[in-house]
């Protein structure tokens, strides 16, 4: 059963502080990652780290936000995993993503609390998440590995970087979404609540539900 329930005034509580928070913890963190990981990729970005207190600052930062990033996957996972599986919908959803793309949404199945984007998407950043980490331990402490075991470390850098590159796209593709395709999805995340409307013409599906709940505790 969904925490969302139906708010006075025709708003729908769609996230709990509890999921805001998290979800800001995953956010920020991430893109502290994301700017001082350019910093560090190539040169010509190396003015980033500049700004995040210079290059030995930032360094020395990196990992431990790591550490936040991946303590905020960990509880998304927990706490939304369960609603991430592929339905039927999304399947019909996926058949017309061109629709959705070109917000023609008369021609897009309703869909759950999330769509087969977001399900994707979730998945996307939680197995990145574990990828990041894992190299990204083999990078905090390369000392720790063996010399004649040193194509771990080369693997670790390869995997940090191309996971890196993936999950950046994933990002962008999250943002587009939130603040161009489904418009209002942006202030959720904010607010924690979303028009009655909103929520029958992105994800009716999810909008039934919660109003039989609703119904079914008066």
């Amino acid at each position: 059963m969904s925490e969302a329930y139906i708010l006075p005034k025709g708003r729908v509580l769609r996230y709990t502080f509890h999921e805001r928070f998290i979800h800001w913890m995953a956010g920020l963190s991430y893109v502290y990652l994301l700017l001082t990981g350019l910093a560090f990729w190539s040169p010509w970005l190396f003015w980033i780290a500049v700004i995040f207190g210079g290059g030995t600052i930032a360094r020395e930062l990196h990992p431990w936000i790591g550490l936040i990033f991946i303590t905020a996957v960990s509880l998304m996972f927990w706490m939304w995993s369960a609603q991430m599986h592929e339905t039927a919908v999304d399947k019909q959803w996926w058949d017309a993503v061109g629709h959705y793309i070109r917000n023609e949404e008369d021609k897009v199945p309703t869909v759950g609390r999330f769509n087969g984007g977001q399900k994707l998407l979730f998945w996307g950043f939680f197995f990145g998440g574990i990828l990041l980490f894992l190299s990204g331990l083999v990078l905090w402490f390369p000392q720790l590995i063996p010399w004649n075991l040193r194509v771990v470390r080369y693997i670790a850098v390869l995997v940090h970087a191309s996971t890196a590159l993936i999950t950046i796209g994933l990002f962008i593709i999250h943002v587009y979404m939130g603040v161009l395709l489904e418009r209002g999805s942006f202030g959720s995340v904010i607010r924690g609540d979303v028009s009655a409307n909103w929520a029958k013409r992105y994800h009716g599906i999810w909008y039934d539900q919660i109003t039989r709940e609703s119904s079914a505790r008066k």
